[in-house]
């Protein structure tokens, strides 16, 4: 890997000071313009899915420059999925939990909707790598891992660019190379191509599975040095 490889996060005034900035004004106007739709999807989610409406779980967020390890924080999703068991009590597959109403927030990204309280809460960003499972934060290399430089985002470069289709190879890359190459007119770039791209409904589901294939490691091809 070159030195060029192994560059800094984007540094200067807007991602220091102005992106934190919009993104409280952002989600603040977006959740006042969509109160409507958000209490709509809701019950919608209620009706259709059942309690709770809200899918809570812990992802890890930016890096904490103290302690050197990721933040840990309570993402907030509207569910998608129904909690059908097997005769054994165990969780069916996605693909049968997974219901077409389900399907639809996902496509739409209204499921997204409640992370706009992490963005207020400093969790989140506007646009910034997704944030991914905890489970995950042992297996990345050193490169990988460089996605948590920064905020994670409600939508992102890998977002706008496949999505759920990439490999984990190349979705790394994109989270990567967004830290390295942060601007304004870059995340308006990317947020006009996630509306785009919504309206497309692309990417949702990877080529094996309804969502993303689960990220098992990386083989030894010299990515962990």
């Amino acid at each position: 890997m070159s030195r060029s490889d192994r560059r800094a996060p984007a540094s200067g005034i807007y991602p220091r000071f102005v992106k934190r900035a919009l993104d409280i004004i952002c989600a603040a106007l977006a959740l006042t313009l969509l109160s409507w739709l958000i209490a709509l999807v809701a019950l919608l989610v209620r009706i259709k899915l059942g309690g709770p409406v809200i899918f809570r779980q812990e992802r890890p967020g930016r890096i904490d420059k103290k302690t050197g390890r990721e933040r840990l924080f309570t993402l907030y999703k509207f569910r998608t999925m129904t909690d059908a068991r097997d005769e054994n009590g165990e969780l069916l597959p996605d693909s049968v939990r997974l219901t077409r109403f389900g399907r639809l927030l996902r496509s739409t990204s209204l499921d997204e909707l409640p992370e706009l309280v992490n963005i207020l809460r400093g969790d989140m960003s506007v646009i910034g790598p997704r944030p991914l499972l905890v489970e995950y934060l042992p297996l990345y290399s050193e490169e990988q891992r460089r996605r948590h430089d920064v905020r994670p985002g409600l939508s992102g470069y890998a977002q706008v660019n496949g999505r759920n289709a990439l490999s984990w190879d190349e979705r790394f890359k994109l989270d990567v190379w967004y830290t390295r190459n942060i601007s304004f007119l870059l995340d308006l770039r990317i947020v006009l191509k996630t509306i785009y791209t919504a309206f497309k409904r692309e990417g949702i589901s990877s080529d094996t599975n309804v969502t993303m294939e689960k990220f098992v490691g990386n083989e030894d091809t010299g990515l962990n040095s």
